[in-house]
């Protein structure tokens, strides 16, 4: 006969209520993460208007305010230590892989990629360079959007072309709207705090590249302070998006400080993304006695699973004719 029978036979008798109450609280103790059982952190206490979570953490619960507050001080050290392992456990996450270009459909390349506001369509190099055909397998005359043969802008045009863009809430236009901005070209006025607020902008809506350029404004103290905490914000923000520019830049950061097991991480993950830099950097880690030949070998077999990915001979002659790589 199990505990919890024994208890129903004898609940009559005085004798075990006492013992048979126990039992029962032991075992739904036991089981209480089973049954999601919540219990103030402070008091005691169960039931299912135990309710007040931490915010920082979100794994204690209190009955209320009061005893949130009195439990403060026991509680904040478990408390920093989670939160600093929560925000780990995100920043150090391999990002998805990159979409396809909409033209040759091969993973887009972490490097070497055209916005065109016309269309509103990213293109990678390969498909950039490549001739442009019609509808008759023509060969087009003049320079003109690979993927819906718009011809290439005035000045006015691209700035109306830009407008519409950002009203339809398009990052990338943010984006390069932005860059636009922050370097006084194509007929704008250089403008940091328009730039910024755009990048911050594009950021919001999952262009990670953006909040990248934010960190680079910040660490170099144009048109803001200086502000490397900020910096290392941002381009964590961008890093958790897929940016390997940010990732690699917070490898720098982190080995800078002396945090090479860190470092490691990021360069890793910045070289499955298809950052050849940080291939380099883990083998000057490697020279130095801060990476083992695991480490090493693991970050060319990465590198090399990238690169069979993206690889195509039309990204190679663009390569060869524009002078820069795309990985």
């Amino acid at each position: 006969m199990s505990t919890s029978d024994s208890c129903k036979d004898s609940a009559s008798k005085s004798s075990n209520d006492g013992v048979c109450e126990m039992n029962n609280k032991l075992q739904n103790m036991s089981t209480a993460d089973n049954n999601s059982v919540s219990i103030c952190a402070n008091c005691g206490k169960e039931g299912d208007d135990v309710d007040n979570i931490c915010n920082k953490c979100k794994q204690v619960k209190y009955c209320n305010a009061a005893c949130k507050k009195k439990h403060r001080h026991k509680h904040k050290k478990a408390c920093e230590r989670r939160v600093a392992e929560l925000h780990d456990e995100k920043l150090f996450k391999q990002p998805p892989p990159n979409d396809d270009c909409p033209i040759c459909f091969l993973t887009m390349p972490s490097l070497g990629s055209v916005y065109y506001n016309c269309c509103g369509k990213v293109i990678c190099n390969g498909c950039n360079h490549a001739p442009v055909y019609d509808n008759q397998g023509n060969e087009v005359a003049g320079k003109k959007c690979p993927f819906c043969r718009t011809p290439e802008p005035t000045t006015k045009e691209l700035q109306e072309r830009y407008k519409k863009r950002v009203e339809a809430k398009d990052a990338a236009a943010m984006y390069n709207l932005g860059n636009n901005y922050y370097n006084g070209t194509n007929g704008y006025l250089q403008d940091h705090t328009k730039a910024l607020e755009l990048w911050k902008q594009a950021g919001e809506l999952g262009y990670s590249e953006a909040y990248c350029n934010i960190g680079y404004v910040y660490i170099n103290g144009r048109g803001v302070e200086i502000d490397k905490k900020k910096a290392e914000h941002y381009w964590e923000l961008a890093a958790i998006g897929g940016s390997v520019l940010a990732r690699y830049n917070l490898g720098i950061y982190e080995e800078d400080l002396g945090n090479m097991e860190r470092a490691l991480k990021h360069y890793i993950i910045a070289v499955r993304g298809g950052y050849a830099k940080s291939l380099e950097k883990i083998k000057q880690l490697y020279s130095n006695g801060h990476a083992s030949k695991d480490n090493y070998t693991k970050a060319l077999r990465l590198y090399q699973v990238y690169l069979g990915e993206i690889k195509s001979r039309q990204r190679d002659e663009a390569t060869a004719a524009e002078g820069y790589p795309y990985y």
